[in-house]
């Protein structure tokens, strides 16, 4: 009698681990958001970036299989960021998480190329979440913004929106936070490295487009403005 015949069978092999990136100038935050990342067995954060330049030039020395960062990074527009990474990274994909309200960055980031957008004060489980879904290949938005870009596709009028803000460019709407932040015309142009003359070409466009005729009212709205997303 011949012994039974064994049937090889395939080698059980664990899933690749998915290599995260982060773009966070705060220490402790990246140290915290490291170690939630390193919770996952299938997620791995292969390094860091302080700064947007930073950010460039390592991620074309390793392989990120998604990068998280914030678009409020030091001296630096994290949008034009998003951009730069999504023309040289195109496969890449990229969640903003980010302390800004969403009803102002959400929709912006999206369109210079974020595969999602995390606020940071959701909890951990939802941040994990949008992490995966990203790595997907599937778009992680909140359930307040899918219904404001499903109502302005409903109303097929994508760019409207009732607040005045959204008529500013995403430059003009960095130097907005900057003045009401107390940020003075050559603190500003410090912190973004551009000239004086251009921080005052983009305030004479900020007062312009939102009807304010004095330095006053664009400092007061600023004020205002400013204190608002931090209440959000």
């Amino acid at each position: 009698m011949k012994p039974a015949t064994a049937f090889p069978h395939e080698e059980l092999t664990a899933a690749p681990v998915k290599e995260i990136f982060l773009v966070e100038d705060h220490p402790i935050f990246r140290r915290g958001l490291t170690d939630l990342i390193h919770t996952q067995p299938a997620m791995h954060v292969c390094g860091f970036a302080a700064s947007a330049p930073a950010a460039l030039q390592k991620l074309r020395e390793i392989r990120a299989d998604a990068v998280v960062l914030d678009v409020a990074l030091e001296g630096a527009n994290g949008l034009e960021l998003l951009k730069h990474l999504r023309a040289e990274h195109p496969h890449l994909a990229l969640l903003v998480l980010s302390m800004h309200d969403e009803s102002v960055y959400g929709l912006r980031a999206l369109r210079a190329g974020a595969s999602g957008y995390v606020m940071k004060r959701e909890s951990d489980e939802v941040l994990l979440q949008a992490i995966q879904q990203v790595l997907a290949g599937e778009v992680f938005v909140s359930a307040a913004l899918s219904r404001e870009l499903i109502y302005r596709v409903a109303r097929h009028d994508e760019m409207s929106n009732h607040s005045p803000i959204s008529a500013l460019s995403d430059r003009e709407l960095e130097v907005l936070a900057l003045i009401g932040d107390g940020q003075s015309t050559r603190d500003i142009a410090g912190h973004l490295h551009i000239s004086i003359k251009t921080v005052e070409s983009h305030r004479l466009h900020i007062k312009e487009k939102l009807g304010l005729p004095h330095a006053s009212d664009l400092i007061r709205f600023a004020v205002q403005w400013a204190e608002e997303q931090k209440t959000a």
